[in-house]
């Protein structure tokens, strides 16, 4: 009976100091294990030296596999691309700036061998600056989940596991990485959330601080689209435009009321200005409705685009 190959993915952007401590760490808690497995580490355009460091580490250890990008894409299009060359029927994604703890990824897969599609870490004692990362954090939680209907503790944490066939079926853009929870429920998927351990960070700095917050809101204005309309985009701006197209024609009847029954001027008013308007912003949004709903006929009917360019893949051909 083959054993249970389990792939990690991990990030890397100018983390040159933390890569080998990582597979280190990664090695001694996996040491034992009985499932087989691959460390897939993706180096986002690094300047620092981290390829290098990560290619001596391939070196020395067989499962360790390095997609190099030609240039800084983004922490999700790397996870997106960890994903997509992932061969394991466990996928585990962690951060590699040491924060996240290797030592809860046989309870990661553990929980997911159990029978759930995705495990949720989550930072109870969360080591990081409480006004511009923690307090953010915790509106932003609250935020997601009560727009999402998925509620989680911590959206934030890198470190999650999955079921080989759902990170297949996932596609990562933008920021999307911390929502993969929420994206995936639209596939019916059984999750759950364990508390794992969450360090200080010993090298390098945070490539994240109080601006995200403002991402974090477009970013759930996205997410709650994606989740409720993206099949049905005229719904939205359709019905939005039908109720301005009303009210433009509510107030044009009685306009015209006023004007040929009890035959008052209406030129200069401001009603005329605002029926005008609402017509106009009501044809306007019918059509950016019929715009989207074609847009996403397109989209689901099978535009394939990497949102990443790979420079090289070392160690796939084993």
């Amino acid at each position: 009976m083959s054993k249970t190959l389990v792939s990690i993915v991990i990030p890397v952007y100018n983390e040159a100091e933390n890569v080998a401590l990582l597979h280190g760490e990664i090695a001694a808690a996996v040491a034992g294990r009985p499932e087989e497995y691959e460390i897939i580490f993706v180096d986002d355009g690094s300047g620092d030296g981290s390829l290098a460091a990560l290619k001596q580490l391939h070196e020395r250890d067989a499962r360790v596999r390095i997609i190099q990008f030609r240039k800084n894409f983004g922490q999700s299009a790397a996870i997106s691309a960890g994903f997509e060359n992932s061969r394991g029927e466990v996928v585990v994604a962690m951060d590699a700036d040491l924060q996240n703890d290797p030592a809860d990824i046989p309870r990661v897969v553990d929980k997911v061998l159990e029978g759930y599609d995705i495990v949720n870490g989550w930072r109870r004692d969360r080591r990081d600056k409480w006004l511009t990362r923690r307090l953010p954090s915790f509106f932003g939680n609250r935020l997601v989940s009560w727009i999402t209907g998925v509620h989680l503790h911590d959206y934030g944490c890198t470190l999650r596991g999955f079921r080989g066939e759902v990170v297949k079926n996932l596609k990562l853009y933008g920021e999307m990485h911390r929502y993969i929870p929420a994206i995936a429920s639209r596939m019916g998927i059984r999750s759950t959330e364990i508390v794992v351990h969450h360090r200080e960070r010993r090298f390098g700095r945070s490539k994240y601080g109080l601006g995200r917050t403002f991402r974090v809101i477009l970013d759930v204005i996205s997410i709650k689209f994606l989740l409720t309309y993206s099949h049905r985009p005229l719904q939205v701006f359709g019905g939005a435009g039908l109720l301005m197209f009303l009210a433009g024609l509510v107030s044009g009847l009685y306009l015209s009321y006023e004007k040929f029954v009890m035959h008052q001027a209406i030129a200069g008013r401001p009603l005329l200005f605002f029926t005008l308007l609402m017509f106009f912003l009501g044809f306007q949004a019918i059509s950016l409705g019929l715009l989207a709903e074609m847009l996403s006929r397109i989209y689901h009917e099978g535009l394939d685009k990497n949102e990443y360019v790979i420079r090289e893949r070392i160690g796939f051909d084993r």
